[in-house]
């Protein structure tokens, strides 16, 4: 009954009685031995071709599983809208079994049941719901979010038509894939009447009705990337006109009010920019883009623990090694302790034997002293020994300082050993330390380097202009310069026609000197009158010209 049931919601080929003969109730079954799936997967689902209503074959999966799970305790919602959150939680869950839906996800859907309700999201409220459910596991299965959404938890104060209404809207946007849809009035293609029609907006296709009950349905406009959609002024007593240009046929439609016609125009031009960019629906879209940061933020805190646990292992290692030289530092104390008893007992058992010696000596020296007169030179012989004992004492008595001073070497090596020891601690906390705020000197450097590059760019320009305005004043230089020249051969040129003409006047007339009203500055008077500069003119000029050579020198 199964088999049969799925290969006709799934439009697959069968033929019921060859299904009764297959499905004989003895030991040779298909089922017998491996089970139902690998038959489900061989002769149903590998001949399904995709033309098959989703709606009808989720209600048959809904009618097989919805007495068993669903929740005995009364709902605030229908079954016919816990049967459309199920199929909204088989949209939104995870993509591995046993199906689940994570907080994010029911954090949307909650969101968008609000906005189709009207109602103000309550994030607060939903952060203390998610800590709970955080502490306990991983997210909801479907029967878990049906008994979320009719509970009423997130919809107090609404009554059981808003809720339905919304999980309807809701429902048709994820799962129908509805943008868009409303009553508009479209014109006639043949009586160029105008009818009332319900319009419903796909990805790929609009489709109008009679009502909004979809039960009589009136045709299709068939979208795709040459289509597009234009505003119309008012004609023929309608308003709020746009027109739906298709690659067979236009569409005149008539919206209630200009925000309507607005939406429209707006949701229709979004569906074919979708369509030429081979883009999937924005709600598929966004769970996509939702999945990908799920995973791109489990496998950052994924990357994150690992690096903790190199982190721990390498402390544990350089713990391990700290305690290694601890050990070793006190088996070389241990060492050296047991040298310094060794060398205190030689040392006492060394002033024993000359102790001894000395007495020995003498009591020989008192014998000696007896049969002086006797044997004087073995007497000489017997104080030489002496004076040698004497000196090897003195050098034994010299090791022993000097072992003596080794030690003390030794244990001052010792504990600077441990000095340096915990210096090196203590450097490797402090250089973790800088690198931390190398880092953080690193990523400021890097906006300062921005900045900086900024400014030269800036004094690079400025340093341009600064430059062209070096040439210019080169060349008004170089101007003045020609003009000064000008100016010293006017100057001989007069000077030479005034000496010639005082000769030529003083040879025949004597000296004559015209007085005539002049400017008030000091000017230069020729025989032919006011010279061209005065004398203060021509001197700032020299030393303008002066001053110029200089610089350009």
């Amino acid at each position: 009954v199964l088999s049969h049931n799925l290969c006709t919601v799934l439009n697959v080929p069968h033929d019921p009685v060859a299904l009764e003969e297959h499905f004989r109730d003895d030991d040779e079954g298909p089922v017998s031995n491996q089970g139902y799936m690998p038959y489900l997967n061989k002769f149903i689902l590998e001949k399904v071709q995709g033309n098959f209503d989703k709606v009808e074959f989720n209600r048959m999966c809904w009618t097989l599983c919805a007495k068993k799970n669903l929740s005995k305790s009364p709902l605030l919602i229908s079954d016919e809208d816990a049967f459309k959150v199920w199929v909204i939680f088989n949209f939104l869950s995870e993509d591995k079994y046993p199906l689940i839906i994570v907080p994010e996800e029911i954090e949307y859907l909650l969101k968008k049941i609000t906005e189709a309700m009207g109602a103000g999201w309550q994030q607060e409220q939903f952060e203390h719901y998610k800590i709970a459910l955080n502490t306990s596991r991983e997210g909801l299965s479907a029967w878990e979010l049906i008994d979320l959404i009719g509970s009423g938890q997130f919809s107090k104060g609404m009554d059981r038509q808003t809720v339905s209404m919304a999980i309807n809207e809701v429902f048709n946007e994820l799962i129908l894939d509805v943008l868009k849809q409303g009553y508009m009035l479209k014109k006639g293609h043949k009586r160029k009447n105008w009818m009332e029609r319900w319009f419903v907006l796909k990805p790929n296709i609009i489709s109008y009705y009679v009502s909004e009950d979809l039960k009589d349905k009136k045709g299709d406009i068939i979208l795709d990337g040459n289509c597009c959609v234009e505003a119309l002024p008012d004609k023929d007593g309608k308003k709020c006109l746009f027109l739906i240009k298709c690659l067979d046929k236009t569409f005149e439609i008539s919206a209630s009010d200009k925000k309507k016609k607005q939406e429209w125009i707006q949701a229709i031009q979004s569906t074919v920019s979708l369509l030429r960019a081979g883009s999937p629906p924005p709600h598929k879209e966004a769970r996509q883009r939702r999945k990908e940061l799920r995973q791109k933020l489990l496998a950052e805190q994924e990357e994150l623990e690992r690096q903790m646990r190199e982190l721990q292992a390498a402390n544990e290692n350089k713990q391990k090694e700290l305690e290694t030289v601890r050990k070793q530092l006190e088996a070389a104390a241990a060492r050296a302790a047991e040298e310094e008893k060794k060398r205190l007992q030689t040392q006492v058992e060394l002033q024993d034997r000359f102790s001894l010696e000395l007495e020995r000596e003498k009591m020989v020296r008192q014998k000696m002293e007896e049969q002086v007169a006797q044997k004087s030179s073995e007497l000489e012989q017997y104080l030489q020994r002496v004076r040698e004992l004497e000196e090897m004492y003195k050098q034994l008595q010299e090791a022993l300082e000097e072992e003596k001073q080794a030690r003390q070497d030794e244990e001052t090596v010792r504990k600077l050993q441990a000095r340096l020891l915990e210096e090196e601690t203590a450097k490797r906390a402090e250089l973790e330390k800088w690198h931390l705020q190398q880092q953080q000197t690193i990523q400021m450097t890097e906006a300062e380097k921005q900045e900086l590059e900024n400014q030269r760019m800036m004094k690079e320009q400025a340093l341009q202009v600064a430059m062209q305005q070096l040439k210019q004043l080169e060349l008004e230089r170089k101007e003045a310069l020609e003009q000064y020249e000008e100016v010293k051969k006017k100057l001989e040129t007069a000077a030479n026609n005034t000496k010639s003409w005082k000769d030529k006047v003083a040879h025949h007339e004597g000296l004559i000197r015209l007085i005539e009203p002049g400017s008030k500055n000091p000017h230069l008077i020729t025989n032919w009158g006011p010279a061209a500069f005065t004398e203060a003119e021509l001197e700032e000029r020299e030393r303008s010209w002066k001053g110029k050579k200089a610089t350009s020198e």
